[in-house]
């Protein structure tokens, strides 16, 4: 009944358990198969002759955190042509030494975020097996979707700085990492797409190459430039405000304005009386943050447009009253999305942003940092795709 228990514990078709030996750190258990006629693959005939046996260590899957070995008394048959050909195993791929069960459970860690040595470590396998299964997991895109979305992120790998990631925030998944955001990998890229035409919506940053690549090779969609890549310009620039008039100031000051920081950044709406007060008294230690919250305050005006004919009359008016302040670091910002006044407006008639895409590159800089780093970029790659789809 014991050994009965434990067969079918291990579910492993066809074997059935003789002995099991229970060393500190390692279950050894000694099982055996049924014999049965088998179909020779060298000429088709079936046979039941044993040749001889054989011992084969088999790493399966841990039992209670300790690593288990099956250690196989394996058969090999002899066939009236004169080939011999050991018994095939359905728990067991040709040629391999652990069990297929252990191999989709790699496959189903790859998909965490763990690093590559310690899958290796829980299975009692090498960094090197692990990365060659890694390298089995193949992930192609072969159509593009009607809305994409386009980002980078730091790699390092394979001799890049940043690589690029295509997204389809309708269904939200990543459809490929490229090796990098230059314009002739780009352009290299979409070339071999033949279902250009069905994008509509092209959702990016202020990285000129990808607008410029969205023109060559998407002529019917529409260009946007996400919400968030052009509303911190103008928390960049109230910043830069505040971090100049704060060197200016006495070494206490400085101190209560850069932990009071979030007064001068958070919407006035949003604040309650007192803090409305505590505002009011640091923006009296200087002209440039006055007239700078104003501005600042003015730009979320244009943000809560309903259409993209709205928010292109407000943007303008801004920009022009943005760079009539002279405040050197929203002169810049109001430089800045001059360049880009249709693209942006185009956001506001379109529901798609790149949040989705900021959510992956939070899980890739995980991914990253928990494997201190890729070297091999094809590697980095399919673990990206492994672990976001």
């Amino acid at each position: 009944m014991r050994i009965n228990n434990i067969s079918s514990l291990l579910n492993l078709k066809g074997v059935f358990v003789k002995n099991i030996i229970n060393h500190d750190n390692l279950i050894e258990i000694f099982v055996e198969t049924k014999k049965k006629k088998q179909i020779c693959p060298y000429c088709g005939n079936i046979t039941s002759k044993v040749h001889d046996y054989r011992t084969q260590r088999i790493k399966d899957l841990p039992i209670h955190s300790t690593h288990s070995i099956i250690v196989l008394r394996k058969r090999r048959y002899v066939c009236s042509c004169g080939k011999k050909f050991y018994e095939k195993l359905s728990f067991l791929p040709k040629y391999h030494r652990m069990t297929s069960r252990v191999y989709a459970s790699i496959v189903k860690s790859l998909k965490s975020n763990y690093s590559i040595k310690s899958i290796a470590e829980s299975f009692n396998i090498s960094s090197t097996t692990v990365i060659r299964i890694l390298k089995l997991l193949n992930y192609s895109c072969f159509s593009l979707p009607e809305v994409l979305c386009i980002d980078e992120f730091k790699g390092h790998s394979g001799g890049a700085k940043y690589h690029c990631i295509l997204v389809d925030p309708v269904n939200r998944n990543v459809l490929d990492i490229l090796k990098d955001r230059k314009t002739h990998v780009l352009s290299a890229y979409f070339r071999n797409f033949k279902d250009r035409s069905c994008v509509r919506y092209f959702v990016t940053d202020m990285w000129r190459p990808y607008v410029d690549i969205a023109k060559t090779y998407f002529k019917n969609a529409t260009i946007v430039i996400d919400k968030y890549h052009y509303t911190r310009y103008n928390i960049w620039a109230i910043e830069g405000v505040r971090k100049r008039i704060q060197k200016s100031l006495p070494h206490k000051l400085r101190k209560y304005f850069k932990r009071s920081k979030k007064l001068i950044l958070a919407r006035k709406d949003s604040l309650d009386d007192e803090s409305k007060k505590e505002l009011e008294i640091m923006l009296l230690y200087s002209e440039d943050l006055r007239q700078a919250h104003y501005i600042k305050e003015l730009f979320y005006e244009f943000t809560e447009a309903k259409s993209s004919v709205e928010a292109r009359e407000l943007l303008i008016k801004w920009i022009k009253i943005a760079r009539s302040s002279g405040i050197k670091e929203y002169v810049s910002c109001a430089n800045t999305l001059s360049n880009w006044i249709n693209e942006i407006a185009n956001s506001f008639d379109v529901p798609y942003t790149n949040g989705c895409i900021e959510g992956f590159n939070n899980k890739i800089k995980v991914i990253k940092r928990n494997a201190f780093g890729f070297r091999n970029f094809e590697n980095f790659r399919t673990r990206i795709l492994h672990c976001c789809n």
